[in-house]
């Protein structure tokens, strides 16, 4: 609408400029060979305008048919490459879902349109991928190594198929030259931080950390605790022989990344061995407050060397309350309280930690506590039978493996800051979890009847199992259930436990007949199930 009402206005005013040109007093007059004319000034601009439109048109007629034999090579190119755009997102299509057959098709049509297209050779690289033709893939992988704006798509294809392939060496090689390439390439720099955390060379490890960082490919917050692990890392390196190093190390992780526990435990242990009770203790309190964790509390009570065991038990009330009514500070008070033998603040404490969570730690330390108190093998065993159906407690893990202690890496898969500190999953998944062995061992180190007289010989065998009442399977893997059954496995003892401080037997107890082994059912007080 507004176009017509420009196009009105234009010719109104070509209208009106042309009336006044009949009124302007102007003679213009014409010589031509047969005579002479004197037409109106209007007549004559009117008659230019007319002939500058009939030159233009002229023109792009002759302009078109000398330009013709071009006009139809670029029609009949543009046919064609519309033709090759169409199979290549067709197969791009096909590729996502999972059709290689088709995807090959349309690689090799588009591969006939489109002439050194990088997206026709990436369509067929991923469509051998996706067949299973490995030498396929890396061919059209290297033939992108040739063009310098395909090299890093060429480098990270092959990375990939090195990487599926398991040559980590050449793996390690295209990571390496992309790196170098483009030193902000996510996947580059990460894969080049694994490789240097694998060999141990934490400064190289963070140099790259660094360039990511420079790049903002990696967060503030990722990039902090990327850092405070490969720094908890060199600290753990460098703890025996360089301990100043190490002190330096750990409090700069830990100053960046407070929660982190594995480097306030580094940091509180170097500050210990050099005597520095006071910062050591303060480290610890500030990370306890942000992520209780038991290394901390064992770290924290034995903060200053030569205290005694009712210090330990104050120190262990401190750190509690730091962090009120916490399961592990409730348990940190319950160590402390059974190593200075004050058994009614043990017993409160665990009993505390049981209502909070009845883990296997806190069944065995209850365990302990009947022993080391009472010495009732009755009430040992049965908190060993309950430790057999307890919960599991928290531990080290990476990719489905539990670790004695805390790893800057992966010992699976190499990958960095794997290592969680969390529930082990389920045993079907290759976890190590408590079973009826080690609490078979454990008691027979607890309750095992004593030696028999120097008179008599000394029994063949003794063994003493944990038959635990069967419990209902959980449905999120039956953990429970495996280490019920794990427990019926016998734990055999010999008479060389004459020296271990074995609690008497009790009256009623028949002990070893006729000089052979004696197998006994334990099985728990199904009311404490």
């Amino acid at each position: 609408m507004i176009r017509i009402l420009i196009s009105v206005a234009v010719l109104f005013a070509a209208v009106f400029a042309f009336d006044r040109l009949g009124a302007v007093p102007v003679s213009v007059t014409v010589a031509w060979p047969t005579g002479t004319a004197a037409p109106p000034l209007r007549v004559i601009v009117v008659g230019a305008l007319v002939f500058a439109a009939l030159s233009v048109i002229g023109w792009r007629l002759v302009s078109l048919v000398w330009r013709s034999p071009q006009n139809l090579r670029g029609f009949f190119a543009g046919r064609r490459r519309d033709r090759g755009y169409r199979a290549l997102s067709r197969g791009m299509i096909a590729v996502g879902s999972g059709d290689f057959r088709l995807a090959q098709r349309e690689a090799v049509e588009a591969g006939r349109y489109l002439d050194r297209e990088p997206l026709v050779m990436l369509l067929d690289a991923q469509a051998a991928q996706l067949e299973g033709r490995s030498d396929s893939a890396r061919s059209a992988f290297n033939r992108m190594l040739a063009d310098p704006g395909t090299r890093l798509l060429g480098l990270r294809g092959l990375f990939i198929e090195a990487t599926r392939a398991g040559e980590l060496e050449a793996a390690r090689q295209y990571a390496a030259e992309a790196h170098k390439l483009s030193p902000g390439i996510p996947w580059a720099g990460t894969a080049m931080m694994e490789y240097l955390s694998a060999d141990r060379d934490w400064a190289g490890a963070l140099a790259v950390l660094d360039t990511s960082a420079a790049s903002r490919l990696v967060g503030k917050a990722e990039t902090r605790r990327l850092r405070a692990v490969l720094l908890t890392a060199r600290a753990l390196e460098a703890e025996d022989g360089e301990p100043d190093k190490a002190r330096s190390f750990a409090l700069e992780a830990h100053r960046i990344a407070p929660d982190f526990v594995p480097a306030t435990v580094v940091a509180a242990r170097c500050l210990t061995r050099q005597l520095d009770a006071r910062k050591a203790a303060k480290v610890i309190e500030t990370t306890w407050k942000l992520a209780p964790h038991p290394e901390l509390a064992e770290v924290y009570l034995h903060v200053r060397t030569g205290d005694s065991a009712i210090d330990r038990l104050k120190r262990a009330r401190m750190l509690s309350a730091a962090k009120p009514h916490h399961v592990e500070g409730a348990l940190a008070i319950a160590r402390a309280a059974l190593d200075a033998r004050e058994f009614t603040v043990a017993r409160d404490e665990l009993s505390k930690a049981l209502r909070q969570a009845p883990t296997q730690r806190v069944c065995l330390m209850m365990a302990e506590l009947e022993e080391t108190e009472s010495g009732d093998p009755g009430r040992v065993r049965e908190w060993l039978g309950r430790a057999v159906r307890a919960p599991r407690d928290e531990a080290w893990t990476a990719d489905g493996v539990v670790l004695d202690s805390w790893q800057p890496s992966s010992p699976v898969t190499g990958r960095l800051d794997a290592v969680e500190w969390k529930v082990p999953v389920a045993s079907d998944s290759g976890v190590t979890e408590l079973d009826g062995s080690d609490l078979a061992e454990l008691a027979v180190r607890k309750v095992a009847p004593p030696a028999p007289p120097s008179d008599t010989p000394p029994p063949d065998d003794t063994a003493i199992v944990i038959d635990a009442a069967p419990v209902d399977t959980p449905a999120s893997g039956g953990t429970a259930a495996a280490a019920t059954q794990a427990a019926t496995q016998p734990a055999a003892s010999t008479g060389n436990d004459t020296d271990r401080d074995f609690p008497r037997k009790p009256p009623d107890d028949p002990g070893p007949a006729n000089g052979r082994g004696l197998t006994r059912s334990l099985t728990p007080d199904p009311a404490f199930h």
